[in-house]
């Protein structure tokens, strides 16, 4: 297997660019090579298998929609509009990487055919659940475990919602997001 960390993250980008752009269906060694531009077979060098381009994915995927520093610093307070600022960038975050979000829902999808994708995003998305189960607890934000949850699942909606087809394009996000936080967080 190829060591080129460069070159790895690069056909890793193009894997969540195809995954996107074509479904799972779609995701090949070639159709790989062909969007990143390399010879055939360049890809089958990185990842031998479906497996590894999945895994790539994931890594991808965690990188591109990893909070920057200043977002996480830019918090500010504690409380309610601390939890709704940090949920704004999220989902700005979330929305502005399109590629990223959408074949992060593919892979979703693609999880209830294959038991091998289950497993590495079942994995992959706990992980991500308890760092931010312990990133909420560090910045000192209302709520438990079970309120993340919660706006996991809220926001995972929304999110499916911006990128396809919005049912109440009238409504800002904002607005939504502070409804959400002022429903599900409790009082402090």
């Amino acid at each position: 297997m190829a060591k080129n960390d460069a070159r790895r993250g690069e056909l890793g980008d193009h894997a969540v660019a195809v995954l996107a752009r074509e479904g799972a269906r779609g995701l090949t060694h070639r159709a790989i090579d062909r969007a990143a531009e390399v010879p055939t077979g360049t890809t089958s060098n990185y990842f031998p298998d479906r497996e590894a381009i999945i895994a790539a994915i994931l890594e991808r995927i965690g990188i591109r929609l990893a909070p920057s520093n200043s977002e996480e610093a830019g918090i500010g307070e504690a409380g309610r509009a601390g939890f709704a600022s940090y949920m704004n960038a999220l989902v700005g975050r979330l929305t502005s990487d399109r590629d990223a979000a959408i074949a992060l829902f593919e892979l979703r999808l693609e999880a209830t055919r294959r038991p091998a994708v289950h497993d590495a995003l079942a994995h992959w998305a706990r992980s991500g659940l308890d760092a931010d189960v312990a990133f909420h607890r560090q910045q000192g934000l209302p709520g438990d475990r079970e309120h993340v949850v919660l706006f996991h699942y809220a926001i995972t909606g929304l999110i499916l919602d911006q990128l396809t087809v919005p049912i109440d394009p009238a409504t800002e996000v904002s607005t939504t997001i502070a409804r959400l936080v002022d429903g599900l967080l409790p009082e402090r």
